[in-house]
């Protein structure tokens, strides 16, 4: 029986990738808030931000969903979030309390369902589902092409500047295993590989 791994390396573009980084596995979180906030820390910042700002904030608080609702926003903005990502991170707390979310909760529910209810709380767009899709829900067939990693990991293998439109058309050739082909795309240069480890809060 084939998996991912033996399908993708025959692929002419990541079939290298497959032989020197081997099998990539994808591990759904034991910890899926945690790893939740790990992305909102990890929008719109640089690695060596959202690093300082979680271990702080990691240290400060229970990141829990009763440890963020229950934490001063005093406290949460000396972490070192900013006032926005504050809210943002009260929201997601408050939708794990309230909307009782847990990956149970997502369990029956297609992909593009799952990106629906994510992103209805205010501050979780869709790059931030997809994260939750991959590490915390460990889905098999997500193509993040909103992720600068990605992108820039297809246009160095496919040598061209594509555009989005043009990166999901490519990524069809990978379907059903495009999270897959995601984890060797972040392999394509160090600084991705080292982007990723922050995104799953390695």
């Amino acid at each position: 029986m084939t998996g991912p791994h033996d399908e993708l390396a025959t692929d002419p573009y990541l079939g290298p990738l497959v032989e020197t980084y081997g099998r990539l596995t994808i591990e759904p979180a034991e910890a899926f808030f945690q790893r939740f906030v790990t992305s909102i820390l990890r929008q719109q910042v640089s690695m060596a931000s959202a690093a300082a700002t979680r271990k702080r904030l990691f240290d400060t608080v229970e990141v829990t969903p009763d440890g963020v609702l229950a934490a001063d926003d005093d406290l949460l903005r000396d972490a070192g979030l900013s006032r926005q990502k504050t809210r943002y991170v009260n929201n997601v707390a408050w939708a794990f309390e309230q909307r009782g979310w847990s990956k149970a909760t997502f369990e029956g529910m297609d992909d593009s369902a799952v990106r629906t209810e994510l992103t209805d709380v205010t501050g979780v767009g869709t790059w931030t589902a997809n994260m939750q899709l991959l590490f915390s829900l460990g889905r098999d067939d997500v193509f993040p092409v909103g992720d600068l990693g990605v992108r820039k990991g297809m246009q160095r293998l496919f040598d061209a500047d594509l555009s989005r439109t043009e990166m999901v058309e490519e990524a069809e050739r990978w379907r059903p295993h495009r999270s897959h082909a995601s984890l060797y795309l972040w392999r394509v240069e160090e600084d991705i590989v080292n982007s990723v480890a922050e995104v799953v809060g390695e």
